[in-house]
C-alpha cells in the first residue's frame, strides 16, 4: 500500500490545509495537548514513495516527533543497496524540520554483509534502534528447532549491536505461521542477553489480537525487552469466511487504554511508533486528517 504516491511536493501544501480543516475541534484541540512522555514517531510504510523533503513536510504538519524509516527492498523508504546514500538524505531533511528517524526498519535476520553495512550506517548517523525483519514457522522443519536457530542468530545480532552500539527489536506479528506471534517464543530467543543490545518492538495491536485476554500477562513478560511500542487498533467482524480482523483508526478497536495507563507506569523510555494499516486509511488530505486523528487519540490517551 503507497497511498501517498500521488502526493507531489507542490500539492502537500493545499492538501494539508484540507486535512486541517477536515479535523473537528475537539480533534484539533487533542493535537494541542500536553507533551506525551515519550517521542512519538509513525512507520513511514503508507508514504513511503515522497522525497525525503516531502516526508519532513508531512511529518511537521502531522505533530509527529519522526519517523521509523523503512530500509529494506520491499514497502521501504530506501533500498539496503543504498542506505549509504539515501539514509543521510532523510536524516538531514527531517532535522531541518527538528524532527529525526528514530528507528530503521529492516529485513534483518541474521549477520551478513549487506547487514552490516545498514547497521553501521544507522549507527553513524545516530540511529541507534532498528527492527529486524521476520522469519515463518514452517511444515517441515519443528517449531522447537526454527525457534534454536533464530535465537542462535540474534545471538551473534547482539554481539555485533553490542560492538557498534545499536539496539535490534523483534515485531510480534499476528498470524498463524509468524514467528513472534505466540510472544513467548521471542523471550525464549532473548531472555538471557543484554536489553541494551536485543529487545522487542512490542506491538499492541498484534499482541491483542492474538493474546485475546492474556496481552497484559504477554506485555509484562517483554516490557524490561521494550525496544520500542508499536500502536494501532482493530476490530473483530464477521464475513463469509468466518471471523477477521479488520485494522481500524487507533482508540476505536480492541486496543485497551490501559496498556498505556501501565506503561507509563513503567521504565520504558520511548518512542512510541503509530502504524496505519487500515483500508480506510486514504489518500492526500483524508490520509493526513486520519494520521492526525490517530496522534490525537494517542494524545488524550496519554493525558
Amino acid at each position: 500500500m503507497n497511498p501517498a504516491a500521488s502526493v507531489s511536493r507542490r500539492a502537500f501544501a493545499k492538501q494539508s490545509a484540507f486535512a486541517v480543516a477536515a479535523l473537528a475541534a475537539g480533534t484539533a484541540s487533542a493535537i494541542a495537548a500536553p507533551a506525551a512522555p515519550w517521542k512519538i514517531i509513525a512507520f513511514s510504510k503508507p508514504f513511503d514513495k515522497l522525497s525525503p523533503d516531502d516526508t519532513a513536510d508531512l511529518v511537521a504538519d502531522v505533530g509527529w516527533d519522526g519517523i521509523e524509516c523503512g530500509v529494506r527492498s520491499k514497502s521501504g523508504h530506501i533500498a539496503p543497496e543504498r542506505v549509504e546514500e539515501d539514509l543521510p538524505k532523510m536524516v538531514e531533511a527531517l532535522k531541518k524540520r527538528g524532527k529525526t528517524v528514530e528507528i530503521v526498519t529492516t529485513e534483518i535476520v541474521k549477520l551478513d554483509p549487506l547487514a552490516e553495512k545498514v547497521l553501521r550506517t544507522a549507527a553513524k548517523l545516530g540511529i541507534k534502534k532498528y527492527r529486524f525483519g521476520f522469519t515463518k514457522y514452517t511444515k517441515d522443519k519443528p517449531v522447537a528447532e526454527t525457534v534454536r536457530e533464530q535465537g542462535a542468530a540474534l545471538k551473534d545480532l547482539a554481539a555485533f549491536n553490542a560492538e557498534i552500539g545499536v539496539q535490534g527489536g523483534w515485531q510480534n506479528h499476528s498470524g498463524a505461521d509468524y514467528v513472534g506471534a505466540p510472544i513467548w517464543d521471542v523471550w525464549t530467543m532473548i531472555h538471557d542477553l543484554d536489553p541494551k543490545h536485543i529487545g522487542m518492538c512490542f506491538d499492541i495491536g498484534h499482541a491483542t489480537l492474538e493474546g485475546g485476554l492474556s496481552w497484559p500477562v504477554q506485555a509484562r513478560l517483554m516490557e524490561p525487552f521494550y525496544v520500542a511500542v508499536y500502536l494501532k487498533d482493530f476490530y473483530w467482524q464477521k464475513t463469509e469466511k468466518g471471523w477477521q480482523p479488520l485494522w481500524c483508526n487507533f482508540g476505536e478497536g480492541s486496543v485497551q487504554r490501559s496498556f498505556l495507563t501501565n506503561l507509563k507506569a513503567s521504565k520504558f523510555a520511548g518512542p512510541l511508533s503509530q502504524h496505519h494499516e487500515y483500508k480506510t486509511l486514504g489518500t492526500g488530505a483524508e490520509m493526513i486528517a486520519n494520521m492526525k486523528k490517530d496522534l490525537a487519540k494517542l494524545r488524550e490517551w496519554l493525558a
